[in-house]
């Protein structure tokens, strides 16, 4: 068997090169590419014809993404229309709400920066990692130092599949307990994960919050559960009641405030309605779950008072 093949004269070889060229945002001219693989221009010209078939044919339909030719700069380049491929603003924006959570440690976090910025051509690309140079070099992931994506992903498929779910649950103080639960979600909050949860052994009717970094020993039992539809848990409606993911029965709380900024009121309690006001004061009233609410409440101050719960 002759293993020495002359990657130079082999057509496949030569289109996987060109197309992963156009892939990195590069634009490639037909005399470079044919002085370089040792063929002529009108070989390239085919070689371009071909990946433009295989692109509108074989990958990718409705047209979301081409090979176009740039007369300027006397090359072609790969066009990847907003339905298939961020822009330079989402992914700057991406990465910006990455570094800033703070959720994820170091390895994790630049896996996936250097991915999102794979999605932008290498001009462009280098203008977003000046942008987040600094922050990302100076980045402090949170104190667990976990590993989040394989939990996370492991969770999400008990979750789909309503698998009761085992784990070792570790509590603020230290203390360790093991866990059957009925997983129905993932959300994030402050700085991290959170499984929502209704304890699969006694009366408690209304979820519990558990911080994923804290769960270790995660096994599915191969049982499965089931939820009437009309008791479905509903993350929306459940991120507009809790406070801080303190986890508790459903309540309704009245307040009064006099503060500068009613709409920071209104964006942390996405229940809170405004039931009147007087010289300044509004009176509000909101749904909550559990407690989490009364951190908040006690954060504000004098702004806050006449709390009935």
């Amino acid at each position: 068997m002759n293993l020495s093949i002359d990657y130079k004269g082999n057509k496949g070889f030569r289109l996987l090169s060109i197309y992963e060229h156009l892939n990195k945002g590069e634009i490639i001219e037909k005399a470079q590419l044919a002085e370089c693989f040792g063929v002529t221009q009108k070989t390239i010209q085919r070689d371009i014809e071909d990946l433009r078939a295989y692109i509108t044919e074989a990958h990718f339909a409705e047209g979301k993404v081409a090979i176009k030719y740039d007369k300027v700069k006397n090359g072609y380049y790969i066009v990847r229309f907003e339905r298939e491929w961020l822009t330079n603003e989402e992914v700057m924006a991406l990465c910006k709400i990455l570094l800033e959570s703070r959720a994820l440690c170091k390895e994790e976090l630049n896996s996936l920066i250097s991915k999102l910025l794979t999605q932008v051509v290498p001009n462009d690309r280098r203008k977003i990692e000046n942008i987040i140079r600094s922050e990302q070099h100076h980045y402090v992931p949170l104190k667990h130092g976990k590993y989040l994506f394989s939990i996370l992903w492991e969770l999400s498929q008990l979750i789909i599949n309503s698998e009761l779910t085992r784990f070792t649950y570790a509590r603020q103080d230290g203390v360790t307990n093991e866990r059957l639960v009925k997983p129905v979600a993932i959300m994030f909050s402050e700085y991290y994960f959170y499984l929502i949860a209704y304890m699969a052994e006694g009366n408690k009717d209304f979820p519990t919050v558990f911080r994923i970094d804290r769960i270790t020993d995660l096994k599915g039992t191969k049982q499965h559960f089931n939820i009437p539809y009309k008791d479905k848990f509903n993350e929306g409606e459940f991120r507009k009641r809790v406070q801080f993911m303190y986890s508790g029965e459903l309540q309704r709380v009245t307040f009064e405030f006099s503060g500068p900024s009613l709409e920071a009121v209104l964006d942390r309690l996405p229940t809170a309605e405004i039931i009147s006001e007087k010289d300044g004061v509004y009176k509000i009233r909101a749904e909550v779950y559990g407690n989490g609410i009364q951190m908040w409440l006690r954060s504000q101050g004098d702004w806050i008072k006449n709390i009935a719960l």
